[in-house]
């Protein structure tokens, strides 16, 4: 089985105070001992890195980048992955959905994965289900 990993998960698996943290850390362990394989994106990464090291520290971006990223698989987006995720944001108009969700939702789709390690409702608005295995 295969779970597309969010920033909005991977962010609270890491920080302690966040409110999903229990949580996503539970998730987390479920996927380790159940060997399901994460899948995320290069502008996911970027986007976790930027909020960890802007809200936590660089400290916390580190750790990120050694002690999660190499459990991940990673697609690293291409001009053709860039392109097709605009294209969705122009489509789709949706308040509050990002540029990083819509190729995540292009992803997901390409990969047939209908499973998200995620805590944002715009992964559900969009026909994909949260995983909660707690």
């Amino acid at each position: 089985m295969t779970v597309f990993a969010d920033t909005s998960a991977l962010y609270a698996l890491l920080v302690r105070d966040d409110y999903m943290h229990v949580r996503a850390k539970r998730c987390f362990s479920y996927f380790a001992e159940h060997s399901v394989q994460l899948l995320s994106s290069s502008f996911v990464l970027v986007e976790t890195m930027a909020l960890l090291q802007r809200r936590v520290g660089h400290d916390a971006a580190q750790d990120f980048n050694a002690r999660i990223v190499p459990l991940l698989e990673i697609l690293w987006v291409n001009a053709d992955w860039y392109a097709r995720a605009v294209q969705r944001l122009t489509m789709q108009a949706q308040k509050g959905v990002s540029l990083v969700d819509c190729l995540s939702f292009e992803i997901m789709e390409a990969r047939a994965i209908t499973l998200a390690y995620a805590y944002d409702s715009h992964f559900e608005d969009n026909g994909f289900e949260i995983a909660s295995f707690v």
